[in-house]
Formats: structure tokens, C-alpha cells, sequence
């Protein structure tokens, strides 16, 4: 998948040609190197430090990294093997994923056996794998996959996960639901059967098919594109509501089901949504949601709706908030934002002055000197979406620097 193609009048977006360097932020303190940056949490008082090198970018990750397990180990789970379990397994399986991604010899350390045996004791006999009761059970079930999958050695856990798969699908909103093509909730998926539909939790679908080894082609993932499409600001390209023509930048909102919803606040604090004569604000975090999910269904970067994402994502190129939400969801925003930009193998990105990125050293660098002493992250400018929370957000944030090793 290749975006160099993408422009904003004559200007590429995209140029995977660029020789790699940083540009976009502070210079690094004198005297401190990327060796050094990991190990001090806020000591650099909102000096973002700057990586000149790979080597040096990833010796900085590695030391971070190190600080973060460290945290989630020592400090993060519960006696059970659970982190956070207030959460059902939802949590537990972001921090066990998070652990392997970059340690994937500790699958079989007593803490990641703990947290699995946590996750495994939530199977249901519905093939779903989350907490009784639960009103978030596509969610938990869709990282309980990425989970399982990231620890599935010598096929330990195909049964579990060929349940998974199964029962995700059979909770989608289709023709099951008695829902046909034509209705807005059509292919998404919510937070459990009968909640409505939406694009963050229909992006976790697509992620844990995809880790489930289903390709483009899967009946499930073109269903959830025909969803994801209707929550793209773009008429004439899939997006056949009402919402579709009102904004027009080709970013994404929340959803178009139930007479669609966005999550972006007013400065009054009121959410906007279809009040706002019928339009949806596009925000961040649901732009790269949508840009990602509609690569993993097998969009290519001629297609108009891959190129309005990017040109939304250009213009709104930023490391300091969640577009469109301030420091709202920050971290999720963070850990989309990379697993997007890689996965549309985007290595220097322009944004709308002509500024070139080498985003995975910049977003390296913000995660790195906003980590705290003790190894972990927390969201302290919003704890919306649970982001006051250690685990959660620590583990988003080692999700995201797995995308930014060079």
C-alpha cells in the first residue's frame, strides 16, 4: 500500500522517498540523548526531545519500553492475573498484547499466564470472551483476540480463538439482526448485540478478523466497509445518508446509525452531533480508525475515500491533541494514529504547510517525554474513555511505539 500518490493541490501528501529525518519539533536539551530520554519521565518539564537516527529512536523505545513492562508487571496486575478487571478482560488483554509485541518470549512468564488464564476464565459458552454480563462484548471479545493470538504458540488457544471468530461475525449488524444493506447500521458492529453500531468498535472487529488471519475478501470485513463508508464525511462514495455532503473534508465521525453521532465537544462542552443542521464533525481518532480499517478491507490509495482521509489527515497533522478533541482519547488517538500510518506504509508524511514528518521519531519522541517516572502514562490533560487509567493507557502507548521502531 503506497499514499505517495496523494496531494493536496499539486503538493504530495505522501513521499515514502524522503530521506528520513525530523522536523516538527524542539530540539533536545543539551547534554541528553535518546539513551537517556526514556529514564526520565517529565524531567524534561515539556522539552520534547528530538531522535536523529533509527538507532537512536529505537534505543530510546527499547528503554522505554523496559520502564513500561516493568510498570505492568510490577505494579499493574492484580492477584488474579487481571489488570484492571473493573473492565472485564478488555484491559487485561490490551496489556498482554502490549507486553508481546515487543517481549514475545515472555508468553509463557507467570505474569502474561496469569493475565491469560484471566481472559480464558471469560469465555462463554457463546464463543464470546468477555465479563458476565458485560455491555461491552464485541469490544472485550475483539482484544481478547489480540490477545490470544499474539500468545497462540503451537496453536495453544485455536479452539477459543475459532469461537471468537464465530461469535464476532454472528453479533455484527446483518441480515442476522434482520438489518438489510440499505439501513446506516448495516455491517458495523457495537458495544454488544443490541447496541448501536459504531466506527470504534467496528474497528476493533476489522483488527481482530485481521488477526484471525481473514483477508480483504472476507464477507465480514466488505460488510464492515459498507459501515465504515457511511461514516466518512464524502458523498458519492459509499456514503449514501444524509450527513454525507454537510461537511465534505473526508474525515470520519463515530457513526451514521440511529440518526448519527459524533463525539467531538464544543467549547461549551456540548457534544455536536446531529444537531448541527445534519453534519458530523470529523475528528482524529475515528479519521485514522476509518483510514486503517478501510486498508485491512483492501482499499488502495486510488481510491477517493483513501484519498480524502488523507487529505483530512494532512491538514489536521498533529501530535499535541486528538484533532477535533483536545486532549480527549489522546492515547487511543496515539496508538491509531501509528497502526494507521503503518499499515498504509507511510514513512514521511507532509502536512498542509509543506512541513515533512517523519512521524514514527516524533511520535516516539512525544511518548516518550510524556511517560511518568514510574514507567507508566496517563492521560493528565482528560480522563475521558477511561484514560485516567495506568494499565489502559499504558498499554495504548506501548501498542503505539511498536509502530514507531525504524
Amino acid at each position: 500500500m503506497h499514499l505517495s500518490d496523494v496531494s493536496k493541490g499539486s503538493r504530495a501528501v505522501v513521499c515514502r522517498l524522503i530521506p528520513a529525518f525530523l522536523v516538527g519539533v524542539a530540539l533536545m536539551p543539551s547534554g541528553v540523548t535518546g539513551d537517556d530520554v526514556a529514564s526520565q519521565g517529565n524531567a524534561t518539564q515539556g522539552e520534547v526531545a528530538e531522535f536523529q537516527t533509527p538507532e537512536q529512536t529505537n534505543a530510546a523505545i527499547d528503554k522505554s519500553v523496559e520502564l513500561a513492562i516493568g510498570f505492568l508487571k510490577n505494579r499493574g496486575q492484580t492477584g488474579d492475573g487481571a489488570f484492571s478487571p473493573e473492565t472485564g478482560v478488555a484491559v487485561t488483554s490490551l496489556c498482554v498484547r502490549a507486553i508481546l509485541e515487543h517481549r514475545p518470549t515472555d508468553v509463557d512468564s507467570p505474569v502474561v499466564q496469569k493475565a491469560i488464564q484471566f481472559i480464558l476464565d471469560n469465555v462463554r459458552p457463546s464463543g464470546g470472551i468477555h465479563a458476565t454480563g458485560s455491555m461491552y462484548r464485541n469490544y472485550e471479545t475483539s482484544v481478547a483476540v489480540g490477545a490470544l493470538v499474539a500468545a497462540n504458540r503451537d496453536n495453544r488457544y485455536e479452539s477459543q480463538l475459532n469461537r471468537a471468530e464465530a461469535y464476532l461475525k454472528e453479533i455484527q449488524w446483518d441480515e442476522g439482526e434482520g438489518v438489510e444493506s440499505s439501513d446506516t447500521a448495516y455491517g458495523g458492529a457495537g458495544y454488544g448485540k443490541h447496541a448501536r453500531p459504531d466506527l470504534s468498535n467496528t474497528s476493533f472487529l476489522v483488527d481482530a478478523l485481521k488477526d484471525l488471519g481473514n483477508d480483504a475478501d472476507d464477507e465480514a470485513i466488505q460488510k464492515a466497509l459498507r459501515f465504515i463508508s457511511r461514516t466518512q464525511n464524502l458523498a458519492g462514495h459509499g456514503n449514501d445518508t444524509e450527513h454525507a455532503d454537510k461537511i465534505g473534508d473526508g474525515g470520519f465521525y463515530y457513526t451514521p446509525a440511529a440518526g448519527g453521532e459524533t463525539k467531538v465537544v464544543s467549547e461549551d462542552g456540548d457534544s455536536e452531533d446531529g444537531d448541527n443542521g445534519g453534519a458530523l464533525r470529523s475528528y482524529g481518532s475515528m479519521t485514522y480508525a476509518g483510514l486503517k480499517s478501510m486498508i485491512y478491507a483492501g482499499l488502495t490509495d486510488d481510491d477517493p475515500r483513501v484519498a480524502a482521509a488523507m487529505d483530512f489527515i494532512q491538514k489536521t497533522y498533529s501530535l499535541d491533541e486528538n484533532p477535533g478533541m483536545g486532549k480527549a482519547g489522546l492515547y487511543y488517538y496515539y496508538h491509531t494514529f501509528g497502526k494507521a500510518l503503518a499499515a498504509a506504509d507511510i514513512r514521511v508524511l507532509t502536512d498542509a504547510d509543506g512541513e515533512n514528518h517523519n512521524w514514527r521519531r516524533e511520535l516516539a519522541a512525544t511518548l516518550i517525554n510524556a511517560q511518568q517516572a514510574d514507567g507508566s502514562w496517563v492521560n493528565d490533560g482528560n480522563d475521558r474513555w477511561m484514560e485516567g487509567n495506568r494499565n489502559l493507557v499504558t498499554a495504548y502507548a506501548l501498542l503505539a511505539l511498536k509502530y514507531c521502531r525504524e
